[in-house]
């Protein structure tokens, strides 16, 4: 079915103009995989409408919400990530979480500043969860995505990126990592071949078993996150007393700065990753109020810096990852034409995925130099991809490609997206 899409292509090519040509192209597609395709690219500098394809409809965005948290992020956060909040009382230290996602992830840049206060601190430390304000998944996940290290538990104090790993070395036995999990691993031999780890609903008890595959197996689970257990955490990584409190946060409360924006940033656009975008979110909402709740930096954004859209936006997580979000293809030019406005290009697409280079895109798009800066958006069944596209004539044009309800691979459907941009960037 792909060959037959990319001869059609083929076919049109020099049958007439550009414009018409691709119109043609994605009508033809969606016939060929019987699902609903939305593209607009825009010329910022004569604000013109290269391309207008169902730019009017709504799509699920998948990660494309990314999108949205970063302008929140742009306008809200600054220039360094706020680690937590704090009290310093003459007989102790009390902390609360921001939601910053970086002590002691792995996935991100991260500096030694929040360990070495924390560590250093000559006063008692007491955690408090208070406030943490939103449920741990956000609304319209898959209730089954909680075993896989894509949808980690949103916390207000998140440590090792709220994810454990198990590793099944030869000879070695199966290690855990924080090892303060170690004890809540079952292991279980059975006849299958596959390793499989799995943790039960609702706690950290793991079921790993361990099958007769002889290779090493290494896997990374997110754990249940509790104010307990965030306080356990830091004691068992900070070799010092850590206990909770529900003290309420104050209005004086100082603020203590961890790593630069941009760190977060990179990892989210670049990486699409889900729980560092979820993080960024609550985060604007606790710069915002003494609250860490999603819905309400949505709402400010929606209010204060989205009111202009073409169409109203059904934004309701920070990573993508709920079937609820629906956004228009022309709302996305926009949303990157204000984002273009806020930031240097220079700076802008050194956050950003990039054809043939680097992030999700790495492997597709190749060209030299890269005419693809953007951010991609997958669920089953639908991909995105919106961003930056550099023509051959030095333009820098805006566009969002959005492809919803297609049981094809999407391997295929991205091998559309191709062909389609990169006929735009020899053609304009």
């Amino acid at each position: 079915m792909g060959r037959i899409v990319l001869c059609l292509i083929l076919c049109f090519l020099f049958a007439c103009s550009p414009q018409v040509r691709i119109k043609k192209i994605l009508h033809t597609s969606e016939d060929t995989f019987q699902d609903h395709i939305g593209l607009l690219v825009y010329d910022p500098d004569k604000r013109e409408t290269i391309v207008d394809y169902n730019s009017n409809r709504y799509f699920t965005p998948a990660s494309n919400t990314k999108i949205f948290t970063l302008l929140s992020s742009l306008h809200l956060i600054g220039d360094s990530i706020p680690a937590f909040r704090f009290e310093e009382k003459p007989d102790s230290l009390i902390i609360w979480g921001t939601g910053d996602p970086s002590f002691l992830n792995s996935k991100v840049f991260h500096n030694n500043r929040t360990y070495d206060f924390l560590k250093n601190h000559e006063l008692p430390i007491y955690f408090s969860s208070s406030n943490f304000h939103q449920d741990h998944f956000g609304p319209g996940w898959a209730w089954d995505d909680y075993n896989y290290s894509y949808s980690p538990e949103r916390s207000s104090f998140p440590v090792y990126g709220n994810l454990l790993s198990l590793t099944d070395s030869l000879g070695d036995g199966v290690k855990v990592f924080p090892s303060l999990f170690q004890d809540s691993v079952i292991i279980k031999k059975t006849e299958s071949k596959m390793k499989k780890a799995n943790r039960r609903v609702g706690d950290n008890s793991i079921s790993f078993n361990l099958g007769a595959d002889s290779a090493i197996f290494n896997r990374e689970v997110p754990f249940h996150v509790s104010a307990d257990l965030i306080a356990r955490l830091l004691q068992d990584t900070l070799r010092k007393a850590v206990t909770t409190v529900n003290n309420r946060l104050p209005t004086h409360s100082k603020t203590f700065y961890s790593i630069p924006s941009d760190s977060l940033y990179k990892v989210m656009m670049q990486e699409s990753d889900n729980f560092v975008a979820e993080q960024l979110l609550q985060m604007c909402a606790g710069i915002l109020s003494d609250s860490l709740a999603s819905e309400i930096a949505i709402e400010h954004v929606k209010k204060n810096f989205l009111f202009d859209l073409p169409d109203e936006p059904q934004w309701v997580d920070g990573s993508g990852l709920s079937r609820y979000n629906l956004f228009t293809p022309r709302s996305i030019v926009r949303l990157w034409e204000k984002i273009m406005l806020m930031v240097p290009q220079e700076r802008l697409f050194q956050l950003l995925a990039v054809g043939g280079k680097a992030g999700t895109i790495k492997n597709s798009y190749r060209s030299d130099p890269p005419y693809i800066y953007g951010k991609t958006g997958t669920l089953s069944n639908n991909h995105c991809l919106s961003g930056f596209l550099l023509t051959k004539k030095g333009k820098v044009l805006i566009f969002s490609f959005m492809n919803n309800n297609y049981t094809t691979p999407t391997n295929l459907v991205r091998k559309n997206m191709e062909a389609v941009l990169f006929e735009i960037h020899e053609r304009f």
